[in-house]
């Protein structure tokens, strides 16, 4: 008989059906793949008290069979030995179960009552512990000890064994809670997951910054190569990606003095780790390496939960509007992720871990120092260098040849491209300050325009028939004619910097999902707006909080160091209005519609 997983939806009547038939009398599974997807996944549709509860009535219909009853205590057999935190973690459905077992009892099926046995659940509680990170009393405290002890085979075994420890302690629970709420909210074990994650990577660059010369900071650097080289011969990419994050932060990379003491050889292997782990598409490099991987091998946990998201945004839970099929398009893509993340979970790392240098490592990755206080010990280590530093010659030498070519090729702006970017930044315009709804910008709206556009004029010379209101023709035609004259972006003033973010979240320019990994997008340090990269100059978002420009160089203010993840190789084409389909996104990301005026 066909599984009823070829189909494109089904009730969860029908569902629960295809389950209990899949048992034969004597307990065999004729289609394992149906019912421990429909376990796994029933959560997303049905609580599993109302499961349990479903069960337990079916079993009581006058209709209901000895063996039809037998077949029902097998998938209720299999739930329990296949999900046991469901029964440990639930109380509630536990009770469920052994009310149901008592019943059968009384009603005289023993036999049908011994298959079911809840006694042999272990406890998960030791799961659900997580320690409490208590900030130090003082921040001077000696950071060197691991890594001066340890070469760089030894560290990376150990970073290993610690997150794969921290790993293990995620249950689906977790990743459901993550992908239903979209954060790590009420969601501690992933969030101390996380947090490790982003620990590794502040550590890396506190032990960088810790070297007061140039030359030991080098050393350093290339110290930490060496581990992630290490690391991806562990198989472990996820402590890799940490590695090389906190290598590539802007603290760490500003450091040009430092750089030039890294040999090129190790340059030329660090260069390569970057590319392996690079959000280029949708880490297509890391997936093919990673799908090549036997054994034991570490995912980077964050593309692999925003696979989860993205399908989740991606496609609706119910094939209908009255929510009675599950759609089972997107329960068997989800299914696929969370089996693959549960199975890495039974493959232990081959590592002699030391219990004392574990210890000592924990206390080492617990520091507490904003991604503002780091990069202000960058600039105490080497300075911003005056633009006008070196001394300006005596007479202007006659430029090169190549300066002459380089001027007479300068790229033009296209006035497509510019007029496509102004008409998308006019309909913005409207669409946020258009207060009454009738089509055009009056004197008041346009006085709350005029404060995020410094070149705008007056109000006459945009009004050119006189009639005391602005139309989009006319605002798209004045900014046509300004592009040309002004010596600057199309866009409202933000103090933009980069940001990683903890939830999904969305551009205000495109309303496309900001994908990523690490420091994805772009937010305003004044308003909190988001965007992509791409989108910055064509934000039509007043900044409501002002605040002076600031440099450049400032550094980025993470607003929350955590996890956002990239889309699924099999996300569909459409992810309906909510998130950009993958040409969309490259086009973005590459930011073909950019205008520098």
């Amino acid at each position: 008989m066909e599984s009823i997983l070829s189909e494109q939806s089904a009730t969860v009547d029908e569902l629960v059906e295809a389950c209990i038939q899949a048992f034969d009398e004597k307990g065999a599974l004729k289609d394992t793949p149906l019912v421990r997807m429909f376990l796994m996944m029933q959560p997303w549709y049905i609580p599993s008290t109302d499961m349990a509860k479903k069960l337990v009535l079916k079993s009581q219909e006058d209709s209901c069979t000895a063996e039809r009853r037998t077949r029902i205590c097998h998938l209720v057999k299999y739930w329990i030995s296949e999900f046991p935190a469901e029964f440990n973690l639930n109380p509630e459905l536990a009770d469920q179960i052994k009310d149901f077992k008592d019943l059968l009892t009384t009603e005289g099926n023993e036999r049908q009552s011994q298959l079911i046995d809840l006694d042999s659940v272990p406890s998960y509680k030791w799961k659900r512990q997580v320690t409490q990170r208590v900030p130090s009393v003082s921040k001077k405290r000696k950071m060197s000890l691991l890594f001066d002890h340890l070469d760089s085979c030894e560290l990376a075994e150990h970073l290993t064994y610690l997150e794969y420890k921290s790993f293990c302690k995620i249950l689906f629970q977790d990743y459901h809670s993550f992908v239903m709420h979209g954060c790590t909210v009420d969601n501690p074990i992933l969030e101390r997951f996380i947090t490790l994650f982003n620990s590794v990577s502040q550590w890396i660059q506190l032990m960088v910054l810790s070297k007061p010369t140039a030359p030991q900071r080098a050393a350093v650097i290339s110290h930490f190569i060496r581990v992630a080289q290490k690391l991806l011969q562990l198989q472990n990419f996820n402590t890799l990606m940490a590695v090389v994050g906190g290598l590539s932060n802007s603290s760490i990379s500003r450091l040009k003095d430092t750089q030039t003491h890294i040999s090129a050889e190790t340059n030329k292997v660090f260069n390569n780790l970057i590319e392996l782990v690079t959000s280029c598409g949708n880490y297509s490099q890391y997936r093919k390496r990673f799908s090549e991987c036997s054994g034991f091998r570490f995912p980077i946990l964050g593309v692999h939960l925003k696979d989860l998201i993205a399908v989740h945004v991606a496609l609706p839970d119910w094939a209908d509007k009255e929510k009675t099929r599950v759609n089972l398009t997107k329960t068997q893509q989800l299914y696929a992720i969370l089996q693959e993340l549960a199975l890495i979970q039974t493959t232990s790392p081959n590592i002699d871990a030391n219990t004392d240098l574990l210890n000592l490592l924990t206390v080492s990755l617990d520091q507490y120092h904003t991604e503002e206080e780091i990069y202000q010990m960058s600039l105490q280590r080497e300075p911003r260098k005056p633009a006008n530093s070196s001394p300006a010659p005596a007479t202007d030498p006659k430029p090169t040849m190549i300066d002459d070519w380089a001027v007479s090729v300068k790229p033009s702006a296209d006035p497509t491209v510019i007029k496509k970017h102004i008409e998308k930044m006019v309909e913005s315009v409207f669409k946020n300050f258009d207060t009454d709804g009738d089509g055009h910008i009056s004197r008041d709206e346009f006085e709350a325009i005029r404060n995020n556009f410094p070149y705008l004029s007056k109000f006459g010379e945009l009004d050119k028939n006189q009639d005391g209101k602005i139309s989009r023709e006319e605002m798209i035609d004045y900014f046509m004619k300004a592009s040309s004259l002004l010596n600057c972006k199309m866009g409202f003033i933000h103090t933009f910097t980069e940001a990683t973010y903890v939830k999904p979240t969305f551009c205000e320019h495109c309303a496309g999902f900001i994908w990523g990994f690490y420091k994805q997008g772009y937010k305003c340090k004044a308003c909190g707006v988001n965007c992509h990269k791409a989108c910055r100059s064509r934000l039509a978002v007043e900044c409501r909080k002002r605040t002076k420009s600031i440099s450049h160089e400032t550094p980025p203010a993470l607003q929350a160091r955590s996890y956002s993840f990239p889309p699924p190789a099999n996300t569909p084409p459409s992810l309906q209005n909510t998130v950009i389909a993958e040409e969309d996104l490259e086009t973005v990301e590459e930011g073909v519609f950019d205008v520098h005026l």
